[in-house]
């Protein structure tokens, strides 16, 4: 079906509205439960399911593998189901993978419901953008800061609290990996409420129906690429960070509990940083000034972190770094500011994340091999200078205001014999 033209529905009730806010902001609460939640009790989880320390390096390249992989097929359940069905369905498919994976005994069962919730999560990556698209057309900015920082914020809770839910529960990793099911339930409910609330839809009218970029269309789109290459090589600098930042501050000097709190305030600043971006990005055609404060961070903060030892220098350049890590809620904001229709929204952020997120899995594992074999920071240092240089250029392409339906190149012909449905009566802009 062809896409609805994201106009709002000035004379729905408040009280829709914020059904639509909850359930945005609770779903994306989710969404990162089933990664973070794992590594904290991964050494018990191996232990209880005799697991191998190469099966472990498995679990924990799945979400990537996942996020690319689910992520670029979500824009067909989009077309398909709709938006919100599509939402549902990833929230309920979690709710099995984790639940699953709490209460087996097996490690390939253990794996398996590990990738259906963490696909679920990749599928609710894509879908979320599409869906402020469609809801919020001119409050862009402000729904991106509500389900960017509930995506941090679950990401973080669901990591500093597993290991205390479990010890809750006599210690048990089950329970502490059991109890994100509930979350995620509830998460549900405002959506549930939503559909109950819309009447019937108007018979269906033949129109023209509006032009929506085609699948194939991406790979020739320049503005897709470069968004691809944008959110590739930001994930690349995330994912070393996530994954080495402790390392680096231990090669410096620093002990496990210091290392550890450096890198609860990196992944603290973030929460900020989800507030702050996007509405400053929604306010703007121009979002370059903004990518420039931001890189900024990287650019003072990435000599002192590679460079320093146990000193100011090397706190205030975590700090710095984190900062620069404000370029991921700016552009999970350009989704939706690069792009005309929800379909477009939904197609460039399948493209970008499922690309950028192959990229990311190949950061981490390189900075190994390259430690490995030099035993100094220096060539992984260089590798994320690179990444940072090519995020500068792509990114300082797509932050000028341009649109991915407008690339003559890759034109967006819609199936002239469609049929497009007139807004229906309801409280709600209705879902597709």
């Amino acid at each position: 079906m062809a896409a609805s033209r994201t106009t709002p529905d000035t004379n729905k009730p408040r009280s829709a509205t914020l059904l639509v806010v909850i359930g945005i902001v609770l779903s994306a609460l989710n969404l990162r439960t089933a990664v973070t939640s794992v590594g904290p009790v991964l050494s018990e989880v191996q232990d209880s399911l005799q697991m191998s320390a190469t099966v472990a390096g498995v679990l924990t390249t799945l979400p990537v593998i996942a996020f690319a992989a689910f992520g670029a097929a979500t824009p067909y359940f989009v077309r398909r189901f709709g938006d919100k069905t599509t939402l549902v369905g990833a929230l309920i498919v979690m709710c099995v993978g984790l639940a699953a994976r709490a209460t087996i005994d097996s490690v390939i069962v253990f794996i398996f419901a590990s990738a259906l919730a963490l696909a679920a999560g990749a599928v609710g990556n894509v879908a979320l953008p599409s869906m402020v698209k469609h809801y919020f057309p001119h409050h862009i900015g402000r729904m991106t800061t509500a389900y960017s920082t509930a995506l941090a914020t679950g990401a973080a809770i669901a990591a500093a609290t597993t290991v205390p839910a479990a010890a809750t529960f006599g210690g048990s990793w089950r329970a502490g990996l059991g109890i994100w099911v509930v979350p995620a339930i509830v998460a549900i409910v405002p959506w549930i409420a939503i559909s109950l609330r819309a009447p019937a839809r108007p018979a269906v009218v033949a129109t023209k129906p509006e032009p929506e970029p085609q699948p194939g269309s991406m790979f020739r789109n320049r503005l897709a690429w470069m968004m691809l290459l944008a959110f590739g090589s930001q994930s690349i600098i995330a994912y070393i960070m996530f994954g080495w930042l402790p390392e680096i501050l231990r090669s410096h000097g620093y002990d496990m509990a210091q290392a550890g709190f450096l890198m609860g305030l990196f992944t603290a600043v973030g929460i900020p940083m989800s507030i702050v971006v996007p509405i400053w990005a929604a306010r703007s055609r121009n979002q370059r000034p903004l990518l420039l404060v931001l890189v900024t961070g990287w650019v003072l903060g990435l000599p002192g972190l590679w460079l320093g030892g146990v000193s100011i220098l090397t706190f205030l350049s975590v700090i710095a770094v984190a900062v620069g890590m404000g370029t991921f809620p700016l552009l999970l904001t350009l989704f939706a500011l690069r792009t005309r229709t929800t379909a477009g929204t939904a197609s460039l952020s399948a493209f970008a994340q499922s690309g950028g997120y192959l990229m990311a899995g190949v950061g981490p594992l390189l900075v190994g091999v390259l430690l490995e074999t030099t035993g100094s920071w220096t060539l992984p240092f260089m590798l994320i200078f690179v990444s940072v240089v090519v995020h500068v250029v792509t990114a300082w392409y797509v932050t000028q205001d341009r649109y991915l339906e407008d690339d003559k190149s890759a034109p967006a012909v819609a199936d002239e014999t469609a049929i497009s449905v007139p807004p229906a009566p309801v409280d709600i802009p209705a879902p597709r």
